[in-house]
This record gives structure tokens, C-alpha cells and sequence, in this order.
């Protein structure tokens, strides 16, 4: 008898092929049959007029604390997703000591958006390894996951305070080397990192992984290529590729023999020569015998930014100090008219790259206020208010601003809604160099709504705007994050492979208004948004997804590399 069949739906099985009127029979977390199926079964699900797909993989989360509170990891499976990677941007929770928990829990407060009541209330910190991090999360969880092993926390284990503001002694190099073997030996999916200007940590300070040298990082991604079924991801900035970004990011994945997945790409018609400019890195190494991909985002991004956690402001050319300083002595500066008016010229100051664009004030929008002084203020854009008020846009949101306590969440305009920027995004999802992702789930929580990207690809890209068939869409949502990740069996539908299975329904997916939901431990809220169309997900042949509600059940494997992941390798240097 089968655990469970799947009857009368249309299978897009992940490949790219048409669609087929199939029964899918699944026995023991496996698919045992594609076809006309006539076995009984304990389960069947009735999918007539629906779709039957692979469970969609989202290979860039930070779901690390999240998994310890919420073992659903919301709202990823209701929106079609079964497997995940966390860990990104070099910001794992593991390895661990003593006094590398607290720096790390500030740390991922401010460069991730996590509220630090629910860091302190929901995780436990007091793992050491990277396998026993994996071990507390075992059995726990509704999808499978998957974690990088994070170069911010391998610096803060081995180097303590000295992570942040030095590089390492050879001595210390060693020491890190030697613990990310042990992590990736006990099932760390990989080696992550970022220089990004926008990761600063809880003192305003650039995060540990941005003080490192060259050499550190290649030296690191080496130790990838020692375990099999590895991989890399990293962040290697927010402007135009120099020919300098695009070496190192090939010496990485030249040094790892592993593709290096990079964030984060951002297509709209505004930027199209940005978009192929950041696109050639990918041709740039293949050159030489890497591999580079590009982590693209499938949406307009809005974004909901403040001067309380100075996420984004603190990238902003000769704005970083200011974020250094506590909030009482920050908010006495910004009414020093001198300090606006330099911090208004550095913005506009070219070298604020593409951050650049922030600074037309005017267009920024208020999205939420704390003082009733400001009620009125909602939904309008500064420069109506500014307008009103008789002042400038600057001097207008810093003064909105300074009466919430620097509360007040101001909202850049959305671009990209015109169809010349979904036909970019279509190509670009469709393109090798790039892979669909970016959601960022479980990081951001008060900023941004990108952890839906799987329905916006099915809702928007395929429904509404027609840039990518849905076959297409399905296949760049699971089989190919899942081959660049080298997860065995998953990713596609076929006999023998592991039965993680989405059920929808083509006429109605779609991603829900965003809204907030106080469900965080010590009762934070995060950012929310339900799914439309998706009424099954099954993970390893176990139904928990039915609608919108949990079935309790919680069968996701977490990922051990090597044994759950095969080596994607790339063929070396070309020259060599």
C-alpha cells in the first residue's frame, strides 16, 4: 500500500518539459510511481485542475535562530518551499564559544533585523560546534534545511575582540582553517562570507568577515574543495563589478573548485546595463575555469528603513560613524545643522555608489510613525510634507525622525513595476549566470517581504505578466537551486526521488498584501505575507502543508554535506 497518491493533477516534474496529466504515488518519503497509479494508498489527495510540481528551494535564508522557535519556518512552506540554506552572507550561529554568543546574537540584531529580545528569549546559545548545532535541530523542523558555515562567526570563535578591526596572524588563520574542516566535516553546507559596506554590526562597526585580507578568504574557500558536496556564497559589495571584484569572486571559486553563489541582483529597466555589467562577472570567470552566479531578486524590492537600526543609512558615503554612536547621543548630532548638512552632501556624493539613489529624500515615503505627531504624516512622501512645512526634504524627514526617536520607518519608492523591468527580470530568471533567490527569510523582519519569491515568480512573473512559462518558472524554483547546491534526489520529480511536493493551483497563486504579525518570542513582530493557490506541501513524503495551516507534522531532514548533497565542481583555471 502507498502512503499516499497524488490523483488527476497536471505534473511539471522540474525539468523544463511540458506538463503531463499524471498520478504520483508516494511509499517510505520516496516517489515509487509517475503515470496512471491504481494502488490503494492510506492518503489521497485529490488534484484535479491543479499542478503538481517539485517543492521549491530556497538557497539563500537566515532561518539559524528562527529554526530554535519556529520549527515551521514561516512562512517559507505555505508558500511552496521545502528546503533551505542558511548560514548566508558569512552569519551562521556556528560554530560557537563562550563569548561569541553574545557578540553574535548583536550582530545578527543589527545586520539582519532580528529583534534581540526574541534572539535572547529563543535561542538557547550554548552549543560549541557546528555538529551540535545541526544535532539540536534534528527531528525538528517541517522542511529540510541546510546550513553554511559563516566566516563572521569563525573569525569571532577563534580571533574574539580582535575579529572586528584586524586581520589574522597566521597563528589565528590556522586556528580558523582548522575549524571550518571540523565544521564542514560535521555537515556544514559550505563557506560564507561578505565585504559588503551594508554589514556592520552592533557598534556600527564593519562585521568581522570585512576585516579579513585576501588571502584569508582564498585560503578559506579552499578548505571547501577538501569535502565533498560543499559549496560558496558571498557578498561581494553594492557597486558596479570592478575587474577586481570579479577576480576575487573567480580566485574564490577557483580555490573552492565550487561554483560561488553571490547577492544580490536586482533587475529593473532603470539599471539595465548595471544588471549586464554585474551578469558578466559570471562570464568573466567562466573565462578561467570558474563559476560565478548571480542570486537574483524576482520582485520589485520595497524596503522600510530607519535611523534607529541605521540598516543601509550606516553604507551611506561618511554616514557610518553616526551609527557607532548610542541613540541619545546620535539624535543630539543629527540637530546640528553643520552635521546635516555634510551628511546631506555625502549621500549625494558619487561615492555612495548606487545607495546614491537613496538620497533623494523627496521620494522617500512614511511608512510608520511612533509620536502622534506624526500620525499625519502616514503614506505621505517627504517632499509633500516638505512642501507643506516650508522646509528642506532633508531637514523635513530628519525632523519627523528625531521627534519618534528616530523610530520613523521611511520607504523608498518601489521601481520596477513597469513591463520593461518584469521582461529583464524574466530574462534574467532565465539566464545561467544567475539563479532565482534572494529571499532573505527569517532576516529583515520590520524591512522587507522577499521571503515570498516563489509565489511572486508564479503570481506576478507567470500569471500577471507573462515573462516566463510556468513549466520554466517551476524549473528555475527547484531543479536548479537544487543542482547548484548539489542536493541528492530533490529538486525534480521522478521515481526514486525523495517526495518533496507542491500542489497548486495555476489560476490563483499568488503572495497575500503584507502585513505585520506579533509572533515572535517576548511578543516582536515581524513582517508577514500569506500564500494564495498553494494548498499542498509535502516534505520526504509527509503532508505539512494542507491550505494554509500546519499539519504538525515535522519530517525535514537536515542537510549533513556529503552525505545529502553531491560535489558540484567547476573545471579549474583554464590557463593552468
Amino acid at each position: 500500500m502507498l502512503d499516499v497518491v497524488i490523483k488527476g493533477g497536471e505534473v511539471i516534474d522540474g525539468r523544463g518539459t511540458p506538463r503531463q496529466r499524471a498520478d504520483v504515488g508516494i511509499r517510505d518519503g520516496r516517489i515509487t510511481a509517475i503515470g496512471e497509479v491504481h494502488q490503494e494508498a492510506r492518503r489521497t489527495i485529490d488534484a484535479t485542475g491543479r499542478i503538481v510540481a517539485p517543492g521549491f528551494v530556497d538557497i539563500h535564508t537566515h532561518y539559524d535562530a528562527q529554526a530554535f522557535w519556529d520549527g515551521t519556518l514561516s512562512p517559507s512552506p505555505f508558500h511552496g518551499v521545502t528546503s533551505i540554506v542558511g548560514g548566508n552572507c558569512g552569519f551562521s550561529i556556528a560554530p560557537l564559544s563562550a563569548d561569541a554568543g553574545e557578540y553574535l546574537m548583536r550582530m545578527l540584531a543589527r545586520v539582519e533585523g532580528m529583534p534581540i529580545e526574541s534572539l535572547e528569549a529563543g535561542v538557547p546559545w550554548d552549543w560549541s560546534s557546528f555538529g551540535e548545532y545541526l544535532e539540536r535541530l534534528e527531528g525538528k523542523l517541517a522542511v529540510n534545511a541546510g546550513f553554511m558555515v559563516g566566516h563572521s562567526a569563525l573569525r569571532r570563535v577563534v580571533m574574539g575582540e580582535r575579529a572586528v578591526g584586524h586581520e589574522a596572524s597566521d597563528e589565528e588563520l590556522e586556528q580558523m582553517i582548522a575549524l571550518l574542516r571540523e565544521s564542514l566535516a560535521q555537515g556544514g553546507l559550505g563557506f560564507s562570507s561578505t565585504v559588503s559596506p551594508t554589514h556592520n554590526d552592533a557598534d556600527g562597526n564593519p562585521v568581522p568577515s570585512r576585516h579579513a585580507s585576501r588571502e584569508e578568504l582564498i585560503a578559506l574557500a579552499g578548505v571547501v574543495r577538501e569535502f565533498p558536496g560543499t559549496a560558496l556564497e558571498f557578498l561581494p559589495g553594492t557597486t558596479a563589478f570592478s575587474d577586481e571584484q570579479k577576480q576575487l569572486m573567480t580566485d574564490l571559486s577557483l580555490a573552492a573548485r565550487r561554483p560561488l553563489n553571490w547577492n544580490v541582483l536586482a533587475p529593473t529597466s532603470l539599471n539595465h546595463d548595471y544588471v549586464e555589467g554585474q551578469l558578466s562577472a559570471g562570464d568573466y570567470a567562466r573565462e578561467r575555469g570558474a563559476e560565478v552566479i548571480a542570486l537574483t531578486v524576482p520582485q520589485p524590492m520595497t524596503v522600510r528603513i530607519n535611523l534607529h537600526a541605521g540598516f543601509v543609512f550606516d553604507a551611506l558615503h561618511g554616514w557610518a560613524d553616526l551609527f557607532k554612536l548610542s541613540i541619545e547621543e546620535r539624535m543630539e548630532r543629527l540637530r546640528d545643522p553643520a552635521l546635516r548638512a555634510r551628511l546631506d552632501q555625502d549621500a549625494n556624493s558619487p561615492e555612495s555608489g548606487i545607495l546614491q539613489a537613496l538620497a533623494v529624500w523627496g521620494n522617500l515615503s512614511i511608512n510608520q510613525t511612533v509620536s502622534p505627531a506624526n500620525e499625519k504624516y502616514l503614506g505621505r512622501r517627504i517632499d509633500e510634507i516638505a512642501d507643506e512645512l516650508g522646509k528642506s526634504t532633508f531637514d523635513t524627514m530628519i525632523d519627523i525622525a528625531l521627534e519618534d526617536d528616530l523610530q520613523t520607518y521611511f520607504m523608498p519608492p518601489a521601481m520596477g513595476q513597469d513591463a520593461a523591468s518584469w521582461e529583464l527580470r524574466g530574462s534574467t530568471w532565465r539566464d545561467d549566470r544567475a539563479v532565482i533567490g534572494a529571499s532573505d527569510a527569517g532576516a529583515h523582519l520590520d524591512m522587507i517581504d522577499t521571503f515570498a519569491f516563489s509565489t511572486q515568480v508564479l503570481g506576478n512573473g507567470v500569471r500577471k505578466h507573462g515573462v516566463i512559462s510556468l513549466e520554466d518558472a517551476v524549473h528555475q524554483l527547484s531543479e536548479v537551486p537544487a543542482r547548484l547546491y548539489g542536493l541528492r534526489e530533490r529538486g525534480r520529480l521522478a521515481q526514486g526521488w525523495h517526495a518533496d511536493i507542491v500542489v497548486f493551483d495555476p489560476e490563483r497563486v499568488d503572495v497575500g498584501e503584507t502585513y505585520t504579525r506579533f509572533d515572535l518570542p517576548a511578543g516582536a513582530g515581524r513582517l508577514y505575507a500569506d500564500a494564495e493557490g498553494i494548498e499542498h506541501v509535502l516534505v520526504n513524503g509527509v503532508e505539512i502543508v494542507t491550505g494554509q495551516e500546519h499539519t504538525g507534522a515535522l519530517p525535514g531532514t537536515i542537510f549533513h554535506s556529503g552525505r545529502d548533497t553531491e560535489t558540484v565542481e567547476v573545471p579549474g583555471d583554464c590557463a593552468a
